[in-house]
């Protein structure tokens, strides 16, 4: 499943199971064969589309698709993603780091990093089990560790500092 926005402003629910497609709940019969890496035929309740990959941006999970000469930008999210936003580390990436808070209240099971150490963007900093589930905290920007303020066996409350950078 993913969310996908298109220019900002339209929001579409996408999935596809085998060779099924839905959109929005509603399933589609799309005839779609790929040209090339970059380009698609698409035939849809008798209208022909030509659809190109001018940009695609795996990581930040961002395109820009030309249909028909008009070019639309998207921006997708899979359900990972969603759960961040719901758990409100998406905004972790904006916001000049300086420490980790516990997102949640858990146990502390693991512990990946030293004081002194240098992580990059997306290393694992700990693992914390909340809710019978374990959640690798990432590292949300480059940065060197200050102090760890955790170690295995360690309850945390939600909001607690963790790590400082």
């Amino acid at each position: 499943m993913y969310k996908i926005k298109v220019n900002n402003k339209h929001d579409f629910e996408v999935d596809r199971k085998d060779e099924t497609l839905t959109v929005n709940g509603n399933i589609v019969n799309a005839d779609i064969a790929r040209l090339n890496d970059m380009l698609y035929h698409v035939i849809n309740d008798n209208g022909s589309y030509n659809a190109e990959v001018v940009s695609f941006d795996s990581e930040a999970k961002t395109a820009q698709i030309k249909v028909n000469n008009t070019i639309y930008s998207l921006t997708a999210k899979d359900q990972f993603d969603v759960l961040l936003d719901k758990m409100g580390l998406s905004n972790l990436m904006t916001a000049k780091v300086s420490d980790i808070k516990a997102p949640m209240p858990g146990l502390v099971l693991k512990v990946l990093v030293e004081e002194g150490a240098e992580v990059k963007k997306g290393d694992n900093l700990f693992v914390l089990e909340a809710m019978k589930m374990e959640n690798i905290i990432k590292a949300p920007a480059d940065v060197t560790v200050k102090t760890v303020k955790i170690k295995p066996g360690d309850k945390v409350e939600k909001g607690q500092i963790l790590i400082v950078f």
